[in-house]
């Protein structure tokens, strides 16, 4: 849980005798942990119905240490699992309702683990323009970019497949250390390489006209992007010499 904090700048810093806190308050208990977190992140997230604070007659938020708890239950969920808000939203209110609901899973985790498939746990398939700018943290702007390099592409009705989330969050923590979209075209040249690679392994299993070796072509295709993507770290760590854990 988060501890109230006592104060700090601005009218929006105060925590009433109720405990009740303010944006700021909630802005300066959420910091430490997310140090992204802005106000106007805030403010999208109650808008998307994430978390409903109280309001003064005034119209100022008011927010319980509930609400300042689902926040950053939320923000977790985002960072660590790359969940669109959607989903996250549905997924504590069950959890609110007392309902036993298991954690749906969109793209890889942050530890680069594909999560085994599982009917307990759904699969997020698709994202929406404004929710992947709101759930990476850029602007309009800088997708345009991001597809200008051929990082991420829509789909032809203008909405991601769930991957784009987690390509989108990588980028961003890429960008942390300096290295820009324009820097990563070289990375997906070489991914666009080793999938015709595997590509071109099970096109034969496509073409048959026996729908379940059809079938068996995409689980050929799962299990060989599997394996490139293992080879591909392996060589990375290699060439640098470091081991990740």
């Amino acid at each position: 849980m988060f501890q109230t904090p006592s104060g700090g700048a601005g009218q929006g810093a105060a925590v009433t005798e109720s405990g009740l806190m303010s944006i700021g308050a909630v802005l300066n208990a959420l910091r430490d942990e997310f140090p992204d977190i802005t106000i106007s992140k805030i403010r999208f997230l109650e808008s998307e119905g994430l978390v409903e604070p109280r309001r003064t007659p005034a119209g100022y938020r008011k927010f319980s240490a509930h609400d300042v708890e689902r926040l950053a239950q939320v923000l977790r969920m985002q960072r660590d699992h790359y969940l669109p808000l959607k989903v996250i939203r549905e997924h504590l209110d069950a959890v609110e309702r007392g309902e036993a609901v298991a954690l749906p899973r969109v793209g890889r985790q942050r530890d680069g683990e594909t999560v085994p498939e599982s009917a307990e746990a759904p699969t997020v398939a698709r994202i929406g323009r404004d929710e992947l700018l709101a759930t990476a943290g850029i602007d309009d702007q800088e997708l345009k970019e991001w597809e200008s390099y051929g990082l991420l592409a829509p789909l032809p009705d203008g909405a991601y497949d769930a991957e784009a989330v987690t390509v989108a969050s990588l980028v961003v923590q890429l960008g942390r250390f300096g290295i820009e979209p324009r820097h990563l075209r070289v990375m997906k040249a070489a991914a666009d390489r080793e999938a015709g690679l595997v590509d071109q392994v099970v096109a034969p299993l496509k073409r048959h006209r026996n729908p379940q070796t059809r079938a068996h072509a995409e689980a050929r295709t799962k299990e060989l992007a599997g394996l490139a993507v293992k080879l591909h770290a392996a060589l990375v760590q290699t060439a640098l010499g470091v081991r990740l854990p």
